[in-house]
């Protein structure tokens, strides 16, 4: 039997092939092939775990490779792997025949060992199993903790140890196994989940109800207007007015995740070491709200090992920049290749790799340093200067790549909003149900020649886009986002063609940028 494990980095990974040879010698464990810290410390793990779980070490010269011999392999998630391999060899040269007949076979094996025997859980196993399968590897054999994110990986037989007895026995017997079959988009969907109009939600949180947000009727209109498009949004407006209240509650209009959405977004997280063990395969949309002192690491990912930022973290789901203007310049303008690719290549010592990151950009911010500016009932105590200081922080092309922009200014406590969560629901599913089945993509995500297919207007909307473009300086850009936005509008309508009411929605959502002086 061929023994593989597991070396995490970046993205992709790499699988470590382990080989054992016992010969005659003083007695020792020598591991070669570029192990770490953690992989070395994991020969006397080993020698305790074998010997407390009722096995004979072998009392000879005892030789691992890891291979390949020029890649670095880190972590605990060796132990179970060697401890495998020594057992096996040893056993092989006392008893020649007992595997003879799979010793052909592959199997990918990762976990940590306690000195007892017990098998701990590792991160990354998702991505582990998905590498080994595209490799032909199709048998595993992971810690009863991780057995339920392994087995989200269709095709794959796994089986799931308590300790290193149980992972022994099963690596001679075939019915351990256990067959993971195709799983399909009814499968794996969370309690209490709603259909609506043909697409899965979530279950309502009545404490994240869209009733709460009183007075900002737009702002609720936009918020369905980018969950039915996946448009990134921008919101401005005095403090208290309710940019982060009705953001926070954003998610609350997004659907659950296909299977293969939710396959790559789960490759991350397991990456991350961010799992639920419980319901490993993330069907609900991430939601990411980083703090303002986040570096570029953080945001963007590394590390040595290269691991996922915040932007791969949100991929299909939501990136909340809270306060915006108070990030670094240099985080925030990192965003826009990310935005316009919905990948990012890290590059650490001579490796790379691309993590996926597609992710939905939403933007909360003050009007000024004091939030008063533009306020009629309230004084502004920022110089024209700190203010222009402050909306440089939000550059020109970042803010072109943000198709909807909504002012919060005008405060109506007295107007009641009587639109619940699962009301704007309704028209988002038909939004989503349509660019499911007939784009296989969000509008968002539409490039030049999809939006010349798929937004055609008439004689009066074309008319109308160019005298608005007159009036004022829009970028090629600019326009395009709009009209992916009208198509998002013309979706949730269930309307075949964009009209003239959609186009003037579309743009009206963008113009209320220009309420600052300082940035014409």
């Amino acid at each position: 039997m061929k023994i593989y494990s597991f070396s995490p980095f970046g993205y992709e990974g790499a699988l470590v092939k382990v080989e054992v040879d016992i010969r005659r010698g003083i007695p020792a464990v020598d591991v070669v092939g570029l192990a770490d810290g953690a992989v070395k410390e994991s020969r006397e793990r080993m020698r305790s775990a074998i010997r407390n779980s009722g096995f004979e070490f072998p009392i000879e010269r005892v030789l691992i490779s890891l291979s390949p011999a020029d890649l670095k392999k880190e972590g605990s998630g060796f132990d179970l792997a060697l401890a495998l391999a020594v057992l096996q060899e040893h056993k092989a040269k006392t008893e020649q025949s007992c595997y003879s007949n799979i010793e052909d076979d592959c199997i990918l094996v990762m976990g940590e060992l306690e000195l007892s025997g017990q098998i701990r859980p590792v991160r990354g196993i998702h991505a582990a199993v998905a590498t080994a399968l595209s490799s032909g590897i199709k048998k595993c054999i992971v810690s009863s903790l991780n057995y339920l994110e392994a087995s989200e990986v269709p095709g794959m037989n796994v089986f799931g140890a308590e300790n290193l007895s149980e992972a022994f026995n099963a690596l001679f017997d075939e019915t351990c196994f256990a067959k993971n079959i195709e799983v399909n988009n009814d499968d794996c969907i969370p309690d209490n989940a709603i259909e609506i109009n043909g697409v899965m939600f979530p279950s309502s949180d009545k404490s994240l109800d869209f009733r709460d947000l009183v007075g900002q009727k737009k702002f609720i209109r936009a918020l369905q207007i980018a969950a039915a498009g996946g448009h990134n949004l921008m919101a401005f407006g005095p403090p208290g007015c309710g940019k982060t209240l009705g953001i926070q509650r954003f998610g609350q209009l997004l659907p659950l995740l296909t299977v293969e959405e939710a396959q790559s977004v789960t490759r991350i997280h397991s990456l991350a070491g961010l799992i639920n063990p419980n319901q490993p395969l993330k069907r609900e949309s991430p939601f990411r709200m980083p703090h303002q002192t986040a570096t570029i690491e953080g945001i963007c990912g590394g590390g040595i090992n290269c691991r996922p930022g915040e932007i791969s973290l949100a991929h299909n789901g939501v990136l909340f920049l809270d306060e915006a203007a108070e990030f670094r310049s240099s985080v925030l303008q990192m965003l826009r290749v990310p935005l316009e690719s919905g990948c990012i290549t890290l590059s650490r010592a001579g490796r790379s790799t691309v993590y996926p990151a597609n992710f939905q950009l939403l933007m909360a911010m003050n009007p000024c340093p004091c939030g008063n500016f533009g306020n009629p009932d309230r004084i502004c105590l920022c110089s024209a200067r700190s203010v222009e200081m402050y909306w440089k922080k939000i550059s020109g092309p970042l803010l072109d790549r943000i198709d909807i922009r909504v002012s919060l200014n005008n405060l109506k406590k007295d107007e009641e909003n009587e639109i619940s969560t699962n009301e704007l629901r309704k028209a988002v599913a038909n939004a989503i149900y349509i660019q499911r089945t007939k784009r296989k993509k969000k509008n968002s995500n539409l490039n030049p020649q999809e939006i010349e297919e798929y937004c055609k207007l008439g004689d009066e909307e074309t008319e109308y886009i160019n005298d608005l473009s007159n009036k004022k300086d829009f970028s090629k850009r600019a326009i395009s986002g709009c009209l992916k936005v009208a198509r998002t509008i013309a979706d949730m309508e269930k309307s075949e063609f964009i009209n003239i009411n959609h186009i003037q929605e579309a743009f009206s959502l963008r113009e209320d940028i220009s309420f600052f002086s300082c940035l014409d």
